[in-house]
């Protein structure tokens, strides 16, 4: 797949949307920019839901590829996660199958895969293939986006490269994150190999930094051009004499989801 020239990004407002905004163009991206918000800045967004299907079939026309940052981040009670993560990627996909776009990305999560153990010690890097396990209904959301992307390769041919974002922050702010943290550039440089790597049919990869700490395998994610340049270490010192070691014994440090698991932050929306 050539290089992408415009790329519709959806959740253009939000934080992660708002990182890649700044980050991609430099990457050979044209961005053209969904919200269901004003995006500050740029007049020229286009403020839209996604179960606005009429807005949506707009917002695709003459588009070379998708970035769907776009839906609820946190948990939230089924009906709204229904609505904006379920429907709304249903919704996108259509209006790509009808507008003839071939490539979306989709922001998926280490949340598919929540309840999965953490390694500890000398176990091996948590890998890709690994049976998903939700661990919130936001979790279960993602979960149902890569299926998604799954059947609408198969019956449709739309190429779809699944994320599981860890967290992208300019920097990590626990010591678990540590484990799972992508840096903004590094997700540019993500996001931009997904978008044009040849030949991805439908491809999970994790999304993350290369991490000393790292819990998760991203040879999936090299294997589409990613080179991974950041690592959290630097962080590390400060973090752990604030916060200490995790603890085996805490449900919350256990699984990859840690505290989604427990007591996972509610969308404030």
């Amino acid at each position: 797949m050539p290089a992408s020239r415009t790329v519709l990004l959806t959740g253009a407002a939000g934080g992660l949307g708002t990182l890649m905004r700044d980050l991609l163009p430099a990457h050979g991206h044209e961005l053209r920019l969904l919200d269901l918000r004003p995006v500050e800045g740029e007049p020229d967004a286009i403020v839209a839901d996604l179960a606005d299907r009429d807005a949506l079939r707009e917002a695709v026309r003459g588009i070379d590829a998708i970035l769907h940052l776009a839906g609820i981040s946190l948990e939230a009670p089924f009906e709204k996660i229904l609505k904006a993560n379920i429907e709304g990627t249903y919704n996108l996909y259509e209006a790509a199958r009808e507008a003839g776009v071939r490539r979306v990305v989709f922001a998926s999560s280490n949340h598919a895969v929540g309840y999965t153990p953490r390694p500890v010690g000398d176990d091996p890097l948590i890998p890709v293939e690994t049976p998903r396990r939700p661990d919130t209904f936001y979790g279960l959301s993602k979960c149902f986006g890569e299926d998604l992307a799954q059947l609408y390769w198969d019956k449709h041919g739309i190429e779809t490269v699944s994320v599981r974002i860890g967290s992208c922050f300019p920097a990590p702010t626990s010591v678990r994150m540590l484990s799972v943290w992508m840096s903004p550039a590094d997700g540019a440089r993500l996001f931009h190999a997904a978008l044009t790597a040849e030949d991805v049919g439908h491809t999970v990869v994790h999304g993350s930094s290369s991490n000393t700490r790292l819990w998760w395998d991203l040879g999936s994610a090299r294997a589409l051009g990613y080179e991974p340049r950041d690592d959290s270490e630097p962080y590390a010192g400060k973090l752990l004499a604030e916060q200490g070691p995790l603890e085996p014994g805490n449900p919350a440090h256990a699984y990859l989801g840690g505290p989604f698991v427990t007591d996972p932050p509610i969308w404030p929306y």
